[in-house]
């Protein structure tokens, strides 16, 4: 029960014309595709402890610890090696939106807040205007309907059914479990 040969080279021949067929009915299909088609998905991720510029204002020298864990939170790192050093750092990246990184260290001496170092921290509403993505708007249709459109839409009431006549509810209603025997 062998195929005979006429089969097998049809098979074969059929086989190349729809691999041909294929290659060349995706060859103009590329014209509509750019590179930004397929990216792949990129998750939002963030770390760290946003401070803002006014959590850093209400920041002075000679504030204990817990005065400033209060107001900036648990550092992201306290160091063994550095026990008058805390660093905060934070940073966002979103797709579409350019990578944002902050840095603030705050050095003690002793339990009392010494100094601060680092960049300038934006505020709440400038770090929330950072993470919006601009989008391009189109030209927007007006939004007014004429008295002839807003006929097209009137709505013909129908009277209300008489109500039923109200059915008494029974007072007592069965077990939902069948009774132990």
């Amino acid at each position: 029960m062998t195929a005979t040969p006429t089969f097998r080279a049809f098979s074969r021949l059929l086989a190349l014309a729809l691999v041909f067929t294929g290659m060349v009915g995706c060859s103009g299909f590329s014209s509509g595709i750019s590179r930004d088609t397929f990216k792949p998905y990129v998750p939002e991720v963030v770390q760290g402890n946003f401070i803002s510029k006014e959590q850093r204002q209400l920041l002075r020298p000679g504030m204990s610890r817990v005065q400033v864990r209060e107001i900036l939170g648990t550092p992201l790192v306290a160091s063994l090696f550095h026990a008058d050093r805390w660093d905060y750092a934070f940073s966002i990246q979103r797709q579409g939106v350019a990578p944002q990184n902050f840095r603030l260290a705050v050095h003690f001496k002793g339990d009392v807040l010494e100094r601060v170092e680092g960049e300038d921290m934006p505020s709440e509403s400038e770090f929330a205007s950072r993470l919006i993505k601009p989008r391009a708007v189109g030209k927007l249709p007006p939004l007014q309907a004429s008295e002839e459109d807003l006929k097209k839409f009137t709505v013909t009431r129908t009277p209300a059914p008489a109500t039923p006549p109200s059915v008494a509810l029974p007072r007592t209603y069965p077990p939902l479990e069948p009774a132990a025997r």
